[in-house]
């Protein structure tokens, strides 16, 4: 008796509900038919191609392989005939049961939308599969009138102009299932990481139930939410007999099991570099173009060389620590870049030691920080051998530093005194590349550095700092990269690229990609700084990045508190830069971390494994280097007095040679007893060749004993006396040969002119000018 109650109250409802609709269609009818007419003319412009699942821009390799597919968001296209019968039902149970009888709009389903919010608090939609397609392509989401007349209208059309399963298959494409997922094959992929064609029926009702309201039905926002949700939706397919009860109970009881799949494993391969390439062409062609009408991308990416960078930047052990951050992020972070350095072809690009999301920052590309002691190559010795004419045997004094508001200090608190410029780069030498940055000027500099590349500085902010890679916003992994292999490639600067080509989806060329070349540098600057930053390598701080038999140059860098580590380096086929620090800028690395250590050491990894196979050799030499013999405390050549261990041997370029003879080198008498210069009293005197400056430096400086000294002894200031004793007579006290008593315990004295025949020519204790291997190398 309720039963047909309640079916009678329904039947009047529904009969007034019609009858009020004809007698306002009849009372207001030119009006109706206005507001329609309205609605149409503002119809906007629909261009239904926008429809096809095959729009995705198309990603190729260097070799014209195709890599993978893009669309709007995360989204990966499936064919009808892809998706099971079991996830078809689903949908058509929670969304649309008559989709196969209606002709793109439900009468019937619109009249039960209408009647169940009269009757009951939750609202219920009447649009059908087609309606919300039309809408998530054409339409914008406002609930008016005018826009559901145009829904309906679109959707009729739509209707005529393609089948039931290209619409389905087209709707599945589309819609957003929450967490950046669009389309069913990346639901299926982020809620159960899988294929949509391995999905089973919970699974399968528990995506259904999604498009309606993603952002609450998400089992990762509310489970017990998601899993009422799922429930319904299977009560509906049992409602419908697309399954039986039984198996509606059998899917109800069982948990929902999330394993999300990573986008790098099942979305695409090499995300980052992927993603690089995805900003390049949103940036020049933008989103709609990109995501929507099918191009056809031709990229630099070497799979090879990105798999051998992922793996190595994705190595623990390759890191100081691994733990995860407040928000699950893998720490310290780490990025790397390989490219080649004649063409500025990008061969790998790593941001990150994961990639969990489409479109993901990238450390690589994106990520600003302090370059450490990387940056000298760049801001310091660069300019300083082009412009000024220095070179590898240039000298600078290693001796403490100070100005109004900063002292520098080296790494290792050392003061090494007299060195060369390729000395100093060789052990990171920071005092000496802050004097260099005083002879260059701040403002050369900066022009040198941006033609490598470097658009980040400011002229009015960089101060000498900046010698040491303290700059006022920092650089990227790839910007080095591009800077570095200017020096590759004997000093001409090439724009690092992604992208070779674009076309259209037709095969038209979009734009042919010609990355911008010129000559920053002279060929000689470009080979005498590749042939310093080679010590660096063989027996500097870099050693951790040699390659057996295989010419390497580099640079490490370390920021002061160890916030940063680098290493930039490159061979005569590849350059690449690697950095690692927290992804939080303040946070030090742990003690131990520095450029010579762990990205040296990926470096290592890298480029070992990309040149497996590669044939050997060399940088190749410009015309215009000769070689030279030089004094290594002046830079001049050897004088009358410059001994044998101060002569090196170096390279120049053509025209840089010195043609001054050293004068540095003097001879000096030096009191053995006080160290001193010897005064009119010494006893004994030893002639050395000594360094005389028109300064005096410290004496930890460790050449201090190598420079005339800058007084005269004060220990022997009064005439030395002789005993005089009476014929036949000795005191027991007077010295004889072998005594160890004391001559001052003579008690008969006579003064004695200065014993000058006790000289002794020497020279100096040799001080080596390449220190050994510091314990911790740093920069």
């Amino acid at each position: 008796m309720k039963q047909s109650r309640r079916k009678r109250k329904k039947l009047k409802l529904t009969r007034f509900i019609l009858l009020l609709v004809l007698v306002l269609a009849l009372g207001t009818g030119g009006t109706a038919f206005g507001m329609v007419l309205v609605s149409l003319k503002d119809l906007p412009a629909v261009n239904w191609d926008n429809l096809a699942p095959n729009a995705a821009t198309l990603i190729y390799d260097k070799d014209g392989n195709l890599v993978t597919e893009i669309g709007l968001e995360n989204r990966v296209p499936v064919d009808i005939e892809e998706v099971p019968p079991v996830v078809k039902k689903a949908f058509l149970a929670a969304e649309d049961n008559r989709f196969y009888q209606h002709h793109g709009v439900d009468l019937r389903a619109i009249a039960r939308a209408a009647w169940n919010n009269l009757t009951s608090r939750a609202t219920q939609g009447g649009s059908t599969i087609t309606q919300q397609l039309v809408k998530n392509c054409f339409l914008t989401p406002e609930q008016t009138f005018k826009r559901k007349i145009q829904e309906a209208y679109l959707a009729i059309q739509l209707e005529r102009r393609y089948t039931k399963n290209e619409i389905f298959e087209m709707y599945l494409n589309w819609i957003y299932f929450g967490e950046g997922a669009y389309g069913i094959q990346a639901a299926a992929y982020t809620y159960f990481g899988k294929d949509v064609k391995d999905l089973d029926l919970a699974e399968a009702a528990l995506l259904a139930g999604l498009p309606r309201a993603p952002s609450l039905y998400s089992p990762y926002r509310d489970l017990t939410v998601a899993t009422q949700r799922r429930n319904a939706v299977l009560d509906s397919m049992a409602r419908y007999a697309y399954i039986t009860p039984e198996q509606a109970a059998e899917a109800k009881r069982r948990p929902i099991e999330l394993k999300a799949s990573s986008v790098k494993d099942k979305q695409y391969p090499y995300p980052y570099f992927i993603d690089y390439v995805t900003e390049q062409l949103v940036a020049r062609y933008g989103e709609a173009k990109v995501f929507r009408e099918g191009l056809k991308v031709y990229t630099t990416l070497d799979p090879k060389i990105q798999a051998y960078a992922e793996a190595a930047v994705a190595d623990s052990r390759n890191f100081p620590a691994t733990t995860r951050d407040k928000n699950g992020i893998l720490q310290p972070q780490g990025a790397a870049v390989v490219l080649d350095p004649h063409t500025g072809y990008i061969k790998a690009i790593v941001g990150g030691r994961e990639h969990t999301q489409a479109r993901q920052w990238n450390r690589a590309t994106r990520t600003r920080r302090q370059p450490g002691s990387a940056f000298k190559p760049i801001f310091v010795y660069g300019p300083a051998v082009d412009e000024l004419g220095l070179g590898p045997a240039s000298v600078i004094d290693d001796i403490p530093l100070k100005f109004p508001n900063w002292a520098p200090t080296n790494y290792d608190g050392r003061y090494r005194g007299l060195i060369t410029m390729r000395t100093a780069l060789t052990w990171s030498v920071n005092i000496a590349a802050v004097k260099v940055l005083q002879e260059v000027t701040l403002p050369k500099a900066v022009a040198f550095a941006r033609e490598l590349g470097i658009t980040t500085l400011r002229p009015d902010k960089e101060g000498l700092a900046s010698a040491l890679g303290g700059l006022y916003e920092g650089v990227t992994p790839l910007e080095m990269a591009g800077a570095y292999g200017t020096f590759a490639n004997g000093g001409v600067y090439v724009e690092p690229t992604a992208i070779i080509r674009v076309e259209e989806r037709d095969g038209t060329v979009l734009e042919q990609f010609t990355p911008r070349k010129k000559r920053v540098m002279k060929p000689t600057t470009a080979w005498l700084i590749t042939d310093m930053l080679r010590s660096v390598v063989q027996q500097g701080t870099g050693t951790a990045a040699q390659i057996g038999g295989r010419p390497v140059a580099g640079k490490t860098g370390t920021t002061d508190k160890r916030e940063n580590v680098w290493f930039c380096g490159y061979t005569p086929e590849l350059v690449s830069v690697v950095w690692i620090g927290y992804d939080d800028q303040k946070k030090p690395l742990p003690y131990g971390s520095y450029g010579g250590t762990y990205p040296a050491r990926i470096w290592r990894q890298i480029m070992s494994q990309a040149l497996a196979g590669v044939p050997v050799k060399d940088f190749p030499r410009p015309v215009g280097i000769v070689t030279a013999t030089v004094d290594s405390k002046s830079g001049l050549l050897p004088g009358p007095n410059t001994p044998p261990h101060h002569q090196v041997t170096d390279y120049f370029a053509e025209g840089t040679v010195p043609t001054e003879v050293d004068n540095t080198h003097v001879l000096v008498e030096i009191c053995p007893v006080s160290g001193l210069l010897a005064g009119e009293y010494c006893p004994e005197r030893v002639a050395q060749v000594r360094v005389q400056l028109p300064y005096t430096v410290p004496e930890f400086v460790e050449d201090y004993n190598e420079r005339v000294p800058p007084k005269t002894c004060n220990l022997h200031t009064v005439p030395t006396v002789t005993p005089v004793l009476p014929p036949g007579e000795e005191d027991s006290t007077v010295l004889r040969p072998g005594s160890d008593k004391n001559q001052e315990e003579q008690n008969i004295l006579e003064p004695q002119p200065p014993n000058r025949q006790h000289r002794r020519w020497t020279f100096p204790p040799q001080v080596e000018n390449r220190p050994s291997i510091p314990t911790h190398p740093s920069t």
